[in-house]
């Protein structure tokens, strides 16, 4: 049964989290009395479609549907999450938190987007308060996997199964404190950089420079302390904060304390922002901010590592186990076309046709047993011929899939004929490849283990019957 959640106010983070949990499946009911509510909302689901599912190697779930309310209990009264992203005032939280729970379900996590209040403040007017928590995420919602959990211990558990579900990193803050973990590093970085501005040291400009062509990238994929360990060299740790700790001491920074916001600084600040990056609309920026997202996760992808495993393992999740029909193709691979696979020409670049096809004959193997334990176990396939027909453009953001044919399952040798189709069935490219069952220890072929073979014959005679393109070499 498909699950509702309920998004309470459209705005930036609303409007992620609208999109976040529709491309998940989930149904959507939104309450936000804006006139442009709608509008603005589908703008976000516009670039949350074009950016999310390149994260994947796989399908998302069919989108869920979408519905505006302006009747507060309508909108929540079906709904299993209901997420509160109002405006950053305590009063109108503490009120709307407790219109909504007066009328919603008593099980549905009742969850604020608060990047600063407690818990303990949000629920003032609770007669329920352990239904309340703070679920803090970061802009764009629908990318970026980072949820803070803060609240009831056991309703920060059901939370955390919901979010691993939509391919979210929940983190719980076991303790509640003002802007949860975060915001508060956000916050000393801030504060510095008012300064660094304020006193002439550095423009808007210069400061996102040095984050962003520096240690943003290491924070990106090692966070904090882990990057100062690997600065400490052989010696780690230890090493890092002798030679550095003396300098917290020294006044480099002035974290405890904040230049007055008056006119003329908030005129510089908003001047230099404007020559930084005024040649850009806002939506043109978000375009370039997703689309560098999607490359720096998609990378962290490859390695496994901080939030590239996060995403890895939503991609198994996603994947549906596989069956082979009788009497037709084995559909190997269903995807959209990553950002990052595009080159200058506009279309998918040459190498992705083989990877893709690299990835169907993956999935054969993954069926027939022949699996990373198997690899392990020190035998596999190896490639050992391939013939690719590329037949029509494939640009960013279509929808493919792979129709595979087992042609051969002849004692170590293994023949497949892939074929490439875009969602609308058109042909794209075709296939062919031979591979050879291999003893890893030696690197010489020989056959395969029995009840591999026996999985892949059954297959090739599933296949006889299929007709052989005339193009098979």
């Amino acid at each position: 049964m498909t699950q509702t959640a309920a998004i309470l106010g459209g705005g930036v983070i609303g409007g992620g989290w609208a999109a976040r949990f529709l491309l998940s499946g989930w149904n959507v009911n939104i309450y936000d009395p804006d006139p442009e509510a709608e509008r603005k909302i589908g703008e976000v689901l516009a670039n949350a479609r074009r950016s999310l599912p390149s994260l994947f190697e796989t399908d998302l779930p069919t989108e869920g549907k979408l519905s505006f309310g302006s009747n507060l209990e309508a909108v929540v009264k079906d709904a299993s999450w209901i997420q509160e992203s109002v405006p950053e005032q305590l009063e109108l939280k503490q009120k709307i938190l407790a219109d909504v729970q007066a009328v919603c379900d008593s099980k549905a996590i009742l969850a604020s987007s608060t990047s600063g209040f407690k818990p303990s403040q949000l629920q003032k007017l609770l007669d329920n308060p352990a239904q309340l928590i703070v679920a803090h995420p970061f802009n764009p919602v629908y990318l970026l996997p980072l949820v803070e959990l803060v609240g009831d211990i056991d309703t920060v558990t059901v939370a955390k199964t919901v979010l691993v579900d939509l391919g979210m990193f929940p983190l719980h803050v076991r303790k509640e404190i003002d802007a949860h973990i975060a915001d508060r590093f956000l916050e000393a970085v801030w504060r510095e950089a008012l300064w660094l501005i304020k006193d002439g040291i550095a423009t808007t400009r210069e400061i996102d420079d040095a984050i962003r062509f520096g240690f943003g990238l290491r924070w990106a994929q090692m966070g904090l302390v882990e990057t100062y360990r690997v600065a400490g060299g052989e010696s780690g740790m230890a090493h890092f904060l002798a030679q550095f700790g003396p300098a917290l001491k020294w006044p480099w920074t002035k974290l405890m304390d904040v230049p007055e916001l008056t006119d003329e600084l908030i005129k510089l600040i908003a001047d230099q922002s404007d020559d930084q990056s005024g040649n850009h609309s806002i939506r043109e920026l978000e375009r370039i901010r997703d689309d560098n997202l999607v490359g720096i996760l998609r990378a962290l992808k490859t390695r496994n590592w901080g939030a590239g495993e996060v995403l890895n393992l939503h991609d198994r999740q996603l994947r549906p186990e596989q069956t082979a029909p009788e009497n037709k193709p084995f559909v190997s691979i269903k995807r959209s076309i990553p950002i990052d696979w595009i080159d200058y020409n506009g279309h998918m670049n040459e190498s992705r046709y083989g990877q893709v096809f690299s990835d169907a004959a993956d999935a054969i193997m993954e069926y027939i047993g022949a699996d990373q334990a198997y690899i392990e176990s020190g035998l596999s396939y190896f490639t050992v011929e391939t013939r690719i027909r590329y037949l029509d453009e494939t640009k960013s953001g279509e929808r493919i899939y792979v129709n595979t044919q087992v042609l051969t399952a002849d004692g170590k040798k293994l023949k497949l004929l892939h074929e490439m189709h875009h969602i609308d069935g058109r042909l794209l490219a075709t296939g062919e490849q031979m591979l050879i069952h291999v003893d890893l220890n030696s690197r010489r072929a020989c056959l395969p283990q029995a009840d591999i073979l026996a999985k892949s014959e059954q297959l090739a005679a599933a296949h006889k019957s299929l007709p052989k393109p005339d193009y098979l070499s």
